[in-house]
Order: C-alpha cells, then sequence, then structure tokens
C-alpha cells in the first residue's frame, strides 16, 4: 500500500474488497421488499422494483399448493415445484427460498448445482440416494441414503443429486439461502447448450468419440 494513505482509506478499501466478494443476497435495509414488475414510484433493489411498504399485504408473503404432487412424467422421472421470489413477491431481498421435490420409483433430481445458495433438504417420504461432489482437485464424493425425516447439506455451488431407490414415490422439501438460487442441470448445460457446444471440445473434455457427443447432444 503506497505511503500516506489514511486509515479510512484502508477501511474503505477493505470494505469494498469484503463486499465485492460477498456470494451471498445482501441484508434488506428495511422489513419489506416486495417485488413488483411496475417500476413507476418504487425502488430497485436485488433486482427487482420493490412495492411501497405501506402497500404490502399478506398475499405479498403467501403461496399456496405444495401439498400438491408435481408432474413427475418426464425423462427423469421427478419434479422441482419452486417457491423463490417470482412466486412469493415478498422474498424479495429476504435471502431465503424452498422447492418440492417429488420423484417416482428410481426418479432422479439429476446432477446440478444452485450458484447462489446452500441447500438444506429433508425426506417427508420414501428413500433417497443424495451427494455432492467436492471441488477439484479432489472431486470427493460425499452421499448418504435418507429415509423419511432425514435432513442433508448440500454447500453453495456444489454439484449435488439425490435417486429415489425405493420401489415408492418419494417427497422431500428443500430450502435454499437464496431468494433466486439459480439451477443448472450439468447435462442439460454441457450437452443441451444453444447454440451448441462444438462437439471437439466435448470429444476432449469427456474422452468420448465425437459421434458418441452427437448422439448425447441429439437427446437434449
Amino acid at each position: 500500500m503506497k505511503k500516506g494513505v489514511s486509515f479510512l482509506e484502508t477501511f474503505a478499501l477493505v470494505a469494498l474488497v469484503s463486499s465485492l466478494a460477498s456470494a451471498s443476497d445482501p441484508s434488506p435495509l428495511q422489513d419489506t421488499c416486495v417485488a413488483i414488475d411496475e417500476p413507476k414510484d418504487a425502488v430497485f433493489v436485488n433486482g427487482k422494483f420493490c412495492k411501497d411498504p405501506k402497500l404490502t399485504e399478506a398475499e405479498d408473503f403467501f403461496f399456496s399448493g405444495l401439498d400438491k404432487p408435481g408432474n413427475t412424467s418426464n425423462p427423469v422421472a421427478s419434479n422441482v415445484t419452486t417457491v423463490n421470489v417470482e412466486q412469493i413477491k415478498g422474498l424479495n431481498t429476504l435471502g431465503i427460498s424452498m422447492v418440492r421435490i417429488d420423484y417416482e420409483p428410481y426418479g432422479e433430481n439429476p446432477p446440478h448445482t444452485h450458484p447462489r445458495a446452500t441447500e438444506i433438504l429433508t425426506v417427508l417420504e420414501g428413500t433417497l440416494y443424495v451427494g455432492f461432489v467436492t471441488s477439484n482437485p479432489e472431486n470427493r464424493l460425499i452421499s448418504k441414503v435418507l429415509n423419511k425425516g432425514d435432513v442433508f447439506v448440500f454447500p453453495i455451488g456444489l454439484i449435488h443429486f439425490q435417486f429415489n431407490i425405493g420401489h415408492t414415490n418419494a417427497v422431500a422439501i428443500a430450502g435454499l439461502s437464496s431468494q433466486n438460487p439459480g439451477v443448472i442441470t450439468i447435462a442439460d448445460a454441457v450437452f443441451g447448450s444453444d447454440p451448441p457446444i462444438n462437439p471437439d471440445v466435448l470429444a476432449r473434455a469427456f474422452q468420448l468419440d465425437k459421434n458418441v457427443v452427437n448422439y448425447l447432444q441429439s437427446r437434449f
């Protein structure tokens, strides 16, 4: 640091670096910031315009229907019902959301990551094999079989999955530490990008024949 920099300047620099390094949602500076689509007479916070706090109402913090099973008629035989800031506008700036996940027998929530949230999951019905993989270079699999009432945590940003190993349907509820956690499903992102990734890139990365890559891309 150059000579003559004051304590206040140093403190401000440290605070700036700390704020830039933060990966979680910022803390709210008011009681509510209900997201609205109309920017008139509103304040822009966390990517959403805020409703005047004096106009907030119960419906801004309410969602109905999480008791209903999701439609699992799809290739992975699972369904994620999301309850984030898009469904509950009052979640804006509060740094939390949740999901319900339904699984058919041998259905899975395929390997994916949440770039902005840690996830804590509890099994309501059934038996799930779950796990996450640590970052390079170890790439260590941390996995566990969960039964009804068991809880498991998936750290922020790490690839994780759930697989129903039971003979009956399974249900789980999960909380996430962001109003908008984001989700990147690995297979969809790699083999189903738009436009497609050059097959030569994927053939080299996955040590596969190019024809295999072309087939996988056709599936997504």
